[in-house]
């Protein structure tokens, strides 16, 4: 599979949910780092975070339009938390969510980054059963 099966749009959408995968692992990973003091899972969750990455940063920087979004805008389910736990939940389905969105794009330019993207998808979910039961 060649590099130019994906558009400068769709290297919008790599861009957009990457970040959102790191930013929603990071979340969680603060906080069971400094309010749980959980080591073993603040590790496995750094992990999974700097095992998401693309090498091409220039060409996600080159595509990206954060300011034109057309759901930039907060809808009134995102401003609302009940409590840390809906936090935690929250933030992990998202980064859910963004690693499957990857795992689908990566599939048209890389499918080694697929496979990462998967596996790191399958952890967060072995990682949510953790995290939310305790």
């Amino acid at each position: 599979m060649t590099k130019e099966q994906l558009s400068p749009e769709l290297f919008r959408v790599v861009d957009a949910n990457l970040n959102r995968l790191k930013e929603g692992i990071r979340v969680v990973e603060d906080i069971i780092r400094y309010r749980d003091n959980n080591k073993s899972l603040s590790l496995k969750l750094k992990t999974l975070r700097h095992k998401a990455s693309f090498n091409e940063i220039e060409k996600l920087l080159q595509h990206r339009d954060s300011i034109n979004d057309v759901l930039r805008p907060s809808t009134k389910s995102e401003q609302q938390r009940v409590d840390i736990k809906d936090i935690l939940l929250a933030n992990i389905k998202r980064a859910q969510e963004s690693s499957r969105v990857l795992e689908e794009l990566f599939k048209l330019y890389s499918l080694e980054d697929s496979e990462n993207f998967k596996y790191i998808r399958y952890e967060l979910y072995n990682l949510e059963k953790v995290i939310i039961l305790k």
